[in-house]
């Protein structure tokens, strides 16, 4: 991919990412969330404001670990890293814990529930490849960790977008506890692989 294309793509993503945990950090004192159906979650005290403060840290952080200025500051990249995986860690057990509680039904509570156990699968497996200095795996298993991480950004375009085309929000919302991050591994998988490939291809 040409690099200029890379980088706004980057930029955009990065972008969304700020924005989304800065929103989350922005609720964190009023329980995580303004929504009173995520309030009337019977975990929502006090995992939703855990959950969200700490995603919002993994979101904040997370794109500037894919830059090359930041990858090479190696003690600034090992500090941001550890607070990542942490950040990823908690939040996404308190995730668990959320999805056993939500309102929606057992469809959206299955679509969170699966989400925060590869969520953490992924971040430790990027842990503990960086602890083995596997570099290239740490590298591909953080990718995949900020593709899940990156669902609570993809989660906040489609309400809207389900919202204006007039679907039901609990309907919605089933959908979405899949869609905010099932499409994101997928593509993440599909890049990987065709990363796997270039070498084949230039032989």
């Amino acid at each position: 991919m040409n690099s200029r294309v890379s980088m706004s793509l980057w930029g955009l993503a990065a972008i969304m990412s700020v924005g989304v945990g800065a929103y989350a950090w922005v609720f964190v004192p009023s329980g995580g969330s303004p929504a009173p159906g995520l309030l009337a979650n019977l975990f929502a005290r006090p995992w939703l404001a855990v959950h969200a403060a700490l995603a919002g840290t993994a979101l904040i952080l997370g794109p500037f670990q894919f830059l090359k200025v930041v990858r090479d500051r190696r003690a600034i990249h090992r500090t941001i890293g550890k607070i990542y995986v942490v950040s990823c860690l908690i939040s996404g057990s308190a995730g668990f814990l959320l999805a056993f509680g939500n309102t929606s039904g057992p469809i959206a509570g299955f679509g969170f529930g699966t989400l925060a156990v590869i969520w953490i699968y992924a971040t430790s497996q990027a842990w503990r490849m960086a602890q083995a200095r596997r570099f290239d795996a740490h590298r591909r298993w953080m990718i995949r960790s900020f593709a899940l991480t990156f669902g609570a950004v993809t989660l906040r375009i489609y309400i809207p977008l389900s919202q204006m085309m007039g679907i039901d929000f609990v309907t919605a919302y089933q959908a979405i506890a899949w869609l905010a991050w099932v499409p994101n591994l997928i593509l993440v998988e599909m890049f990987l692989r065709r990363e796997n490939l270039k070498p084949e291809l230039a032989e």
